[in-house]
């Protein structure tokens, strides 16, 4: 707890004497900083309200010593007390990025929540981009688009599906948005001339944010949340964290525990658990006055006694507050890997001093649901035909909410990933076996998901695949420009219009199938829950398309939008210019992807029948809490009111 305080910064690993040090840092946070001072000493002075020594004798030892005790008074003042009220719950990550800090930061909302208490996240991003918006899915995974319309990293969608939250765009803080922010403030003339530097002015813009963001409720009800759990991406070891891991030393050791997720590889030629890594890992923790409460190891088996032993000894963490996140089916186990170590439960509420205001934690449903995903026998094949089929967390949510489907359904998802540029005749002549692969993936299919996205590459496969479904009364779902694309198959096969095209595509063609709006975005959000493109349909053109079959039953609120087709004599075949997926939740999956999975495995009557009568139902049930439907047509589809909420 000490080394995790201002003080323990200074005392960390060596001393250096503050020569000018006059109080002055804005709002009282603590020392002042000068550029006379050596870079060591900036960084301890306005970390916090600290004093800082230069060991040069056993007598200034004492008087050091003294001056610390000092320090430590000052810094549990009541005004520190007054001001943090909020509780904190820091996720790091060390050794190497992916060990699943996103799922663990997730995982540890669940069981506080399941404790009775309100919680909110924040996802730190070391980055310059402002936001995830204009980032390739190649390199960073979907981006994930919130309600108020930010785009997000994907770890957001995490928070929001495991705790049932809606975030905003400033609970997805990026070095870019506080780059920006204080360089604003700065051309505004609000550091009076002052000199900005990264300590303290980007320390305390950081600071600032977290407290005003964190004291925002993202659950529906009144009052400020109990916990923040904040994720720090990338890992300790980078350069660029620096500033981000320093602001958390103004939390107070009461407000604060920090979560430190690292890696112990087990070598295969040996068989032996390697601390080494995580070592080093948190010894760059506590070279920056950090300690972590609590070790969560990511490793294939669960970690030896020894292991452990050692761990806490050269890590100075309590045996006791090491957990082993072990891989596991699913990452659904997490948070019961964690309620299962009652030790670390128990040291989370205590370094937060919650231990009197949380109750036992209540997993009694998640535990369920978890045990009937485990037990799945009867698979459902789903061909999803995209273009970044390379990289599955580019669809990340997408398969989130299958899986949220298959798992109401009680059904074992399986899917096939399948490429649209290899459904196309240009890759028959030049590979022929990739060609003849994916169709054979695409026929085998029990259901066909086109998703969103942007730009011509595949376009014409998915054209094909859309074709295949609605020809062989395959159940389709096409999201965004896969509802796009629905439209403009049906026009050239069905009405004849050879040239039929969206002007993204072909600005030019005579038959525009899809259109953009006027105050469209080609690569932002537009709206609530479209992403990418805000498209629509020539409305001289809709009533041809409708007499032929394929009916617009979802528009906007104001009546110019089409937001969702259905084909009707269908098995399912549904496009959607909006994105359910965003909204699916373990134990509520969306309307849309239920439809869809309960189509593929031949349920369908049987869960429109049970939504519409059943308002709560447990895991054993076919559909999920609350009812998946709004309406049913004649021939079976769902109706969506197409704004991409569902109950």
């Amino acid at each position: 707890m000490f080394l995790n305080s201002p003080v323990g910064l200074s005392l960390h690993g060596f001393f250096f004497f503050c020569d000018r040090c006059n109080g002055s840092r804005v709002k009282s946070k603590g020392h002042g900083v000068s550029d006379s001072m050596k870079p060591e000493a900036q960084v301890a002075c306005a970390a916090g309200p600290t004093v800082v020594i230069q060991l040069m004798g056993f007598t200034d030892f004492i008087f050091g010593l003294t001056m610390v005790y000092a320090a430590l008074i000052m810094y549990d003042d009541a005004q520190v007390k007054k001001k943090l009220k909020m509780k904190y719950v820091l996720v790091t990550g060390g050794v190497v990025s992916g060990l699943g800090k996103g799922v663990t930061a997730s995982s540890i909302g669940l069981l506080l929540q399941a404790c009775g208490l309100r919680v909110t996240s924040i996802k730190i991003d070391p980055y310059l981009n402002t936001d995830a918006g204009t980032m390739s899915p190649f390199e960073h995974g979907e981006v994930f688009v919130l309600d108020d319309g930010g785009e997000v990293d994907l770890d957001l969608g995490n928070y929001e599906r495991f705790l049932d939250s809606t975030l905003s765009r400033d609970n997805n803080l990026t070095t870019g948005k506080i780059y920006q922010s204080v360089i604003d403030k700065e051309r505004k003339g609000d550091y009076l001339g002052k000199t900005v530097q990264v300590v303290p002015h980007v320390t305390d813009a950081i600071q600032e944010w977290i407290e005003r963001v964190a004291n925002v409720h993202v659950d529906g009800k009144e009052g400020p949340p109990d916990v923040c759990v904040i994720e720090l991406g990338a890992t300790i070891v980078t350069c660029y964290q620096l500033h981000n891991l320093l602001s958390f030393l103004f939390l107070g050791p009461d407000n604060f525990c920090l979560v430190h997720v690292s890696l112990v590889p087990v070598l295969s030629v040996v068989g032996e658990q390697k601390t080494k890594p995580t070592q080093h890992s948190v010894r760059g923790l506590r070279s920056l006055g950090l300690t972590p409460n609590i070790l969560a190891c990511r490793s294939t088996k669960a970690l030896e006694d020894n292991v452990k032993t050692k761990l806490s000894q050269f890590c100075h963490v309590p045996e006791e507050n090491i957990v082993t996140l072990y891989d596991v089916p699913n990452i659904w186990h997490v948070p019961l890997l964690l309620r299962v170590s009652k030790f670390v439960h128990k040291a989370i509420l205590k370094q937060l001093n919650l231990l009197g205001k949380a109750v036992e934690a209540d997993m009694t449903e998640w535990s369920a649901r978890t045990k009937v995903y485990d037990t799945l026998q009867d698979p459902v094949k789903i061909s999803m035909v995209g273009k970044y089929t390379g990289l599955t967390d580019s669809y990340l949510s997408v398969l989130k909410a299958l899986l949220h489907a298959s798992v109401a359904c009680h059904k074992k998802l399986i899917v096939e990933w399948v490429a649209a540029s290899d459904l196309e005749e240009i890759t028959a002549q030049e590979a022929s076996d990739v060609h003849k692969a994916a169709w054979d993936l695409l026929k085998g299919a029990d259901g066909i998901l086109v998703p969103g996205g942007f730009g011509d590459r595949g376009v014409q496969g998915k054209i094909l695949a859309t074709k295949f479904a609605r020809e062989n009364q395959v159940p389709f779902l096409g999201i965004c420009l896969g509802m796009q694309l629905a439209v403009v198959e049906f026009a050239r096969s069905i009405l004849g219009f050879e040239d039929a095209n969206s002007t993204e595509f072909e600005p030019e063609t005579s038959s525009p199938c899809v259109i953009f709006m006027p105050e469209g975005s080609t690569t932002h959000m537009g709206g609530l829950t479209f992403r990418f493109l805000i498209a629509n349909l020539p409305s001289y053109m809709i009533s041809e398309i409708e007499n032929a079959g394929l009916s617009f039953v979802g528009k906007d609120e104001t009546g110019r939008r089409t937001e969702l087709v259905e084909l009707q004599n269908h098995p399912y075949f549904v496009g959607v210019q909006f994105h359910p997926e965003f909204k699916s939740r373990p134990g509520k999956p969306s309307a849309l992807f239920l439809g869809l999975m309960a189509a593929a495995s031949g349920c369908l009557e049987a869960v429109l029948q049970a939504s519409v009568k059943v308002n709560k139902v447990s895991t054993n049930s076919i559909v999920a809490n609350g009812p998946a439907v709004e309406r049913v047509y004649q021939n079976g589809n769902v109706y969506s009111n197409g704004n991409g909420l569902h109950h």
